[in-house]
């Protein structure tokens, strides 16, 4: 298994070196795209619609559960990244040395993608980052291809498992509710006035 880790490893992060014109565009997945993420997710939430609103806290949690399973299958394998274990890696980004299995920004970039596709399913763009950025940290030379793909499975799982589950607990709909005549009081929403005008 861990030959066929490495072969799979080297298969994609040795494409940095002979396609280096790519190289600038991984970095910026890898690294950049997180802030995309963030945004994408508090327009989403500002929308004020009940189901982006549902979507996004499914994410969020599919997120915590991801990283739980993600930290337990950490105590059962642990590997250190390519750049420590192998030689003549491509290393494009900083990162310290530690426990790379599972990969966590694969978790996270998988609990939200999926989520959001869950809630859209047309939209398969979402899916499409999601492994662009599980890609991208072998490219850069910081995970392994077994260690973004259990990050991959775990958030995808917990995804879909929040999917079903979260919209229909009570006590979510009711904390939302909650939420949302607060945020009523403090940013009231705009609203259409009909305007008479005097013949």
């Amino acid at each position: 298994m861990n030959e066929v880790n490495i072969s799979l490893f080297r298969a994609i992060n040795d494409l940095g070196f002979e396609y280096p014109s790519l190289n600038s565009l991984f970095i910026f997945i890898a690294e950049y795209t997180v802030y995309a993420l963030a945004l994408l997710t508090l327009i989403y939430w500002f929308t004020r619609k009940e189901k982006n609103r549902y979507m996004i806290l499914t994410a969020g949690f599919a997120f915590i559960l991801a990283e739980i399973l993600g930290k337990l299958a950490g105590k059962l394998h642990f590997n250190y990244q390519p750049f420590v274990e192998l030689s003549n890696v491509n290393l494009l980004i900083d990162k310290a040395a530690n426990n790379s299995f599972p990969s966590d920004h694969t978790i996270l970039f998988f609990s939200f993608c999926v989520a959001f596709w869950l809630f859209n399913k047309k939209n398969f763009a979402w899916l499409i980052l999601a492994i662009l950025v599980g890609i991208s940290r072998v490219w850069v030379g910081v995970h392994y291809p077994f260690d973004v793909l259990v990050g991959a499975l775990l958030a995808a799982l917990s995804a879909v498992f929040m999917y079903y589950l979260l919209p229909r607990l009570p006590i979510v709909q009711n904390l939302l509710g909650v939420y949302e005549r607060i945020e009523e009081k403090i940013l009231p929403a705009k609203k259409e006035r009909n305007k008479e005008f005097d013949q």
